[in-house]
């Protein structure tokens, strides 16, 4: 269970929580699940899309980490697409340098010489930096661990977790929108 800290609530506990995760224990798999609770938690919010985009960020990461070159392309090229820069701004990111980041990364993972490199997301906000880098020491991580750091665990992570929960809830909702589809 991850310790929480109180940074400036500015900005949702979630967002540290991922961010910490993000640059101290590369758990992208980890990064996933806390953005889409997050996510689910505020349907019609402001900043829904950009909880969306982070997401996909780490999915594409995990993906490419391991690889799967196709399935991180997928990813990229959604949250490419979708990266609001002002309401990225808004979050404390240096909006236009991440939609940059993320439609070079795209052209790069399009190559077939494609090479994975750990994604610096632009932080602009030192507040956010700073209470981003507080979960994470809190955390025992470091700032910043370098992919040879990383566990062998957490690059193959979805090998280990039990997945159940979010498979029927993924059914559900497919089915609740094919019902949805089908009725007059």
């Amino acid at each position: 269970m991850m310790r929480e800290i109180a940074p400036d609530p500015k900005y949702p506990q979630a967002y540290y929580r991922y961010l910490a995760t993000y640059y101290g224990s590369r758990d992208y798999f980890e990064c996933h699940d806390i953005m889409e609770e997050y996510w689910k938690e505020q349907p019609n919010a402001r900043h829904t899309g950009c909880w969306l985009v982070f997401i996909r960020i780490a999915v594409a990461c995990y993906h490419a980490r391991r690889g799967n070159w196709a399935g991180a392309r997928k990813m990229m090229a959604k949250a490419a697409a979708e990266a609001d820069a002002a309401l990225m701004s808004e979050l404390g990111m240096d909006g236009h340098a991440l939609a940059s980041l993320l439609a070079s990364t795209l052209r790069e993972w399009e190559r077939e010489s494609a090479v994975y490199r750990d994604l610096p997301l632009p932080i602009a906000d030192p507040a956010l930096e700073r209470g981003s880098q507080q979960l994470c020491a809190a955390n025992g991580w470091t700032w910043d661990t370098p992919l040879y750091l990383v566990a062998e665990d957490i690059v193959n992570r979805h090998l280990t977790r039990d997945r159940t929960p979010v498979v029927e809830a993924r059914r559900q909702s497919a089915e609740r929108k094919r019902q949805a589809r089908s009725r007059p």
